[in-house]
């Protein structure tokens, strides 16, 4: 794939005689060019995959074992995921079809309403948070290959005593195993994204399952549904609706850039039936999956456990340990490429739209991921609540700011070619390309929100942080935008390129 400087040099000029504006290459490139609806070629299935995928991550199933062992029991658990999961279906398929109707990826449809040059903020924002979860999820994926190259090869065991800079020497080799194939993945771009998740997906499934169904059979067919200390009364309701809340908020990140993939999808409808059976049905799914996991662990020896990987390591056969393995690697890279490689990608595109392209990007993504050692920043509690937890809160903010710009100011009215200009009386331009509206908003929302999630004081609503300052942003913008205007929607057709 060639750079961006060795493009064309037409490529622009041919988009802003098509579009009649003057589009500006330091907002536009191939990659964050919107996508022609002719040969879209993500469908419900595909959009589904996407669920099929994320949702079984690792980290997802430590999080709802965490639960059990927190003392909700196995009905709180589904009802927690039963509220969540209506409420994300809800969110995310508005937000995908904000990337369906304009075909463009996260970092252009934040200019919309913070401007083609403030929306760098909400992007950056969204893009760190993404880079460092994208060093975590690869470092414990990798901690999943060390367990089966050793049990394929004891012998291996002597080279995961040392460390080399927080890491042993298998560790390094495990890490950067898993590092390369990811860069190797997205480097073919979004349509080798499609065609993995297609893959991984039934394969995830169908292990996850079979995982449970084994727990089970081990168990006596059955589960114990609680771990003996159960919540009951008024705190029992509100650890199901905090329950619910985290989980919205795990996912507050993919619903700020899901319109990165729907970018590509055929339909509104084909987004709307993925997301069906990709979210309610498949988040059930995953919750009972959980919670036999749990009971029957529980059950068979009264162990607490917070995650399939240790299911995995009693598996008694060492081929049945190498395919479960193998599935939750396969799981985890998904993972990885889907919330944690895409975003900071684009938003490092959208940066330097004249320098670097989608494959270029995702190497310096890949390459910042390494070097902050992020099995260091892992084993740090203070560095995960503080940093991490504190990026998550100002996701809040940006999402309630999109969403309001969205639907119900400019109720899905865009002009899709003034995303791309530095023209003064261009629809984006706003004050010198930002919109101050916004970022006023954005501000006092966004330290609301990280004092609610950070500070102890908070600590009994910390859990609904990214609520609080998602709607709070949004009434803010409701109340200082000018609700009498009128906008004017022109597709972007004319600047587009073919869909991946």
């Amino acid at each position: 794939m060639a750079t961006a400087q060795q493009r064309p040099p037409s490529r622009t000029a041919d988009a802003a005689t098509a579009a009649g504006v003057d589009i500006s290459p330091r907002l536009y490139n191939s990659d964050l060019a919107p996508t022609k609806v002719r040969g879209r070629s993500w469908g419900a299935y595909n959009v589904f995959t996407l669920w099929g995928n994320d949702v079984h991550s690792l980290g997802n199933y430590a999080f709802a074992m965490g639960l059990f062992a927190l003392g909700m029991s196995v009905w709180d658990i589904l009802i927690a995921f039963a509220v969540a999961s209506g409420l994300l279906f809800v969110l995310l398929t508005l937000s995908g079809r904000m990337g369906s109707r304009t075909g463009v990826p996260f970092p252009v449809m934040s200019r919309i309403a913070f401007g083609v040059r403030g929306s760098q903020l909400p992007a950056m924002v969204r893009g760190a948070a993404a880079i460092a979860w994208f060093g975590i999820q690869t470092y414990l994926a990798s901690q999943v290959l060390r367990t089966l190259i050793k049990a394929l090869w004891p012998g291996a065991a002597q080279y995961d005593t040392n460390a080399i800079l927080g890491l042993s020497t298998l560790g390094w080799i495990s890490f950067m195993f898993l590092w390369v194939v990811q860069v190797l993945i997205v480097s073919f771009g979004m349509q080798a994204i499609r065609r993995y998740m297609a893959m991984a997906a039934p394969t995830v499934l169908v292990t996850m399952l079979a995982l449970a169904v084994w727990m089970f059979v081990k168990a006596d067919a059955s589960v114990a549904l609680d771990n003996g200390h159960p919540f009951t009364g008024g705190p029992q309701w509100l650890h199901i609706f905090e329950a619910a809340a985290l989980w919205v908020v795990v996912y507050g990140t993919f619903v700020l850039n899901f319109c990165d993939f729907t970018r590509n999808a055929t339909s509104d409808r084909s987004i709307a039936r993925g997301n069906l059976i990709g979210i309610p049905v498949n988040m059930l799914f995953f919750a009972l999956i959980a919670a036999v996991l749990s009971g029957a662990q529980f059950r068979i020896d009264g162990q607490v456990i917070t995650s399939p990987t240790q299911v995995v390591q009693g598996i008694p056969s060492t081929i049945l340990l190498a395919l479960a393995c193998l599935a939750l690697l396969m799981l985890t890279v998904a993972v990885n490429l889907l919330a944690n490689f895409v975003a900071p990608v684009y938003t490092l595109v959208s940066l330097f739209p004249q320098r670097l392209t989608f494959r270029s990007a995702g190497v310096v993504s890949a390459l910042i991921g390494l070097v902050i050692l992020p099995w260091n920043l892992y084993d740090s509690p203070v560095a995960v609540t503080y940093f991490l937890g504190g990026l998550g809160a100002l996701l809040g903010p940006v999402f309630g700011i999109v969403m309001a710009d969205y639907w119900l100011l400019r109720r899905a009215q865009i002009h899709v070619p003034h995303l791309y200009t530095e023209d003064p009386a261009s629809t984006y331009h706003y004050r010198r390309g930002v919109n101050p509206k916004a970022v006023g908003v954005f501000v006092p929302a966004a330290v609301i929100s990280v004092v609610i999630a950070l500070v102890p004081a908070f600590s009994g609503i910390s859990g609904f942080s990214w609520f609080i300052g998602a709607g709070l942003a949004a009434a803010a913008y409701w109340t200082v935008s000018d609700r009498t205007q009128t906008f004017e929607h022109v597709d972007g057709e004319s600047i587009a390129v073919a869909a991946e």
